[in-house]
């Protein structure tokens, strides 16, 4: 049985590939970080207690910031391989900290990957990259376009990033980079300017909120549906080859564009509800990221089956199911249609 431990098992993307692994047999070990409160709840449905026979999911506190910990735990684990998701991966708030962003995103990796050479442990590691190093680069964006982050988010991811590559070349360590581009689902976290905007709608069609405050409705992004994205991270660590990735939809579609799209699926004129609000602009802005994901179609067959619009359905009905109310329902018939008999759980 093949061992995991993926970092950031408490996000979107953790949860899902938890998930996934799970789903492929593999022991999976979680890191999260210790709280007064439980915070959980993206894999509490996965989640065994221990003492159970047949459990495969651990769970471990640590913290990106110990690198004791961080040794200590992988030499006892002994993974074969490690997904590393672990951030502080909200940009805006990045300009806020931007020390602790760069301690925990660019450092942290530093600390992994420094534990996985002192051990002398055989694993493969996956490097949780981002488009935003990308940055000023005008689209589209492949493998050898120039990074040119506008953010200390992007800045710390970029460290990271190059810390992996490396340590593949200097240590031999199979490290690769997967630089997905956004992708969001019903479990995004409600900060986020998607699940925002769909969290919002089902409170306003309940009355119990009237406008939705945004920043800059004008950046433009290549948005996809995360779990498809989180099994080209187990493709990736499966080559015979390390190799760093582009992975997204090849489209572009704005803020603007997702509300627009959000709010008419709903039946609500976007323009009464939504007012601009100048504290969630950044300072340094990121206009335009679209993928070129040639490569990742000629080496893992990537094609993407949930395109913008589609998205945005499947997060709508997902919040107003949770709010209690019934879902307008196309969210939930593309799921059934495309994925009969996917791993992942309805949201």
């Amino acid at each position: 049985m093949k061992k995991a431990l993926i970092t950031g098992i408490t996000g979107q993307d953790g949860s899902y590939l938890a998930e996934y692994l799970l789903a492929k047999g593999y022991e999976t070990h979680g890191l999260i970080r210790r709280s007064s409160t439980f915070n959980t709840e993206r894999i509490d449905h996965i989640y065994i207690d221990p003492h159970v026979p047949g459990a495969r999911l651990y769970l471990h506190y640590g913290d990106l910031s110990d690198s004791s910990n961080l040794t200590n735990l992988i030499y006892d684990i002994r993974p074969d391989e490690i997904y590393h998701l672990a951030a502080q991966s909200h940009v805006r708030v990045s300009f806020d900290m931007p020390e602790y962003s760069n301690n925990i995103t660019g450092l942290g990796t530093v600390r992994i990957l420094e534990s996985i050479r002192k051990s002398g442990i055989d694993c493969r590691f996956y490097q949780a990259s981002s488009s935003e190093m990308f940055g000023a680069s005008p689209p589209p964006q492949n493998e050898i376009t120039e990074f040119r982050p506008r953010s200390p988010y992007a800045c710390g991811k970029l460290m990271a990033h190059w810390t992996a590559v490396n340590y593949r070349d200097g240590y031999g360590i199979f490290a690769v980079g997967g630089i997905l581009f956004n992708h969001e689902s019903p479990r995004r976290g409600e900060t986020f300017v998607t699940r925002k905007i769909t969290k919002a709608l089902s409170k306003i069609l309940l009355g119990e909120q009237d406008f939705l405050y945004l920043g800059n409705l004008e950046p433009k992004r290549d948005w996809g549906y995360a779990p498809e994205y989180v099994e080209t991270m187990w493709k990736m660590l499966q080559q015979d080859t390390p190799q760093d990735l582009v992975i997204g939809t090849g489209e572009m579609h704005s803020v603007r564009e997702f509300v627009e799209e959000a709010f008419s699926y709903a039946g609500l004129d976007w323009r009464k509800h939504v007012r601009t609000d100048p504290n969630y602009f950044r300072p340094n802005e990121v206009e335009s990221l679209e993928a070129d994901y040639g490569k990742a179609r000629e080496i893992l067959g990537w094609e993407p089956e949930i395109r913008f619009g589609d998205l945005v359905k499947i997060m709508v009905d997902a919040d107003m199911r949770k709010a209690g109310l019934e879902p307008i329902g196309d969210g939930d018939s593309i799921l059934r249609k495309r994925f009969p008999d996917r791993w992942w759980k309805r949201d």
